[in-house]
């Protein structure tokens, strides 16, 4: 049992080591625009995709996924392959409420899904405030304490609700500038998130 839990412990660092490494995505051009104007903009931002990778570390142990989401108004839909099973999972939120759909079929809503998804990932993953900060913004229903890039004019970190979000890099998408690596910390979670492809 106990060799079972170095391994997978061995196999997490790998992964996150890797995401790590990877190579540094392009530095976007700056906005031209302040951040005063920019943080408003890209909060109103209703409808987005991202393709990417997450890595997950909690209390000693981990998992790494393929990630897609998809923004439409309030509506968060996220395909998750890999924690689950070979089909991965799919979490339909909106505000508080949460449906999470497994790779065998199986349906599970409101309360039971956040307890479900907590007991599987090992966090109950923010999904509400999620949707902005993937945009490099605090999430606009809560106070945050921010950090500023002043010459590119966007987030070199971000804490809110108890998170603690950094931003290593961003890429062009749109005519704008959003994050591409970006790592997400509270207590003993981690997670850091590898953008792919943007599409506004």
């Amino acid at each position: 049992m106990r060799s079972s839990a170095l391994r997978l412990g061995a196999a997490t660092l790998f992964v996150l080591a890797a995401l790590g490494g990877c190579r540094t995505l392009p530095p976007a051009p700056p906005p031209g625009v302040s951040w005063d104007v920019r943080r408003p903009q890209l909060q109103s931002l209703e409808h987005f995709q991202l393709r990417g990778r997450v890595a997950v570390a909690s209390s000693g142990e981990g998992f790494n996924a393929n990630l897609r989401w998809t923004q439409d108004g309030d509506h968060s839909q996220v395909m998750l392959e890999g924690p689950f099973g070979v089909g991965g999972a799919q979490l339909s939120a909106e505000g508080d409420e949460l449906t999470v759909v497994t790779s065998q079929g199986e349906r599970i809503e409101s309360q039971a899904a956040h307890a479900a998804l907590a007991a599987r990932l090992g966090f109950d993953p923010p999904l509400s405030s999620l949707r902005y900060w993937v945009l490099g913004v605090p999430d606009p229903k809560q106070p945050a304490s921010e950090s500023l890039d002043p010459a590119q004019q966007r987030l070199s970190a971000l804490t809110q609700d108890g998170w603690h979000v950094e931003y290593q890099s961003y890429i062009p998408a749109g005519g704008e500038a959003l994050p591409a690596r970006l790592t997400l910390q509270r207590d003993a979670v981690r997670v850091r998130l590898l953008v792919d492809d943007w599409q506004r």
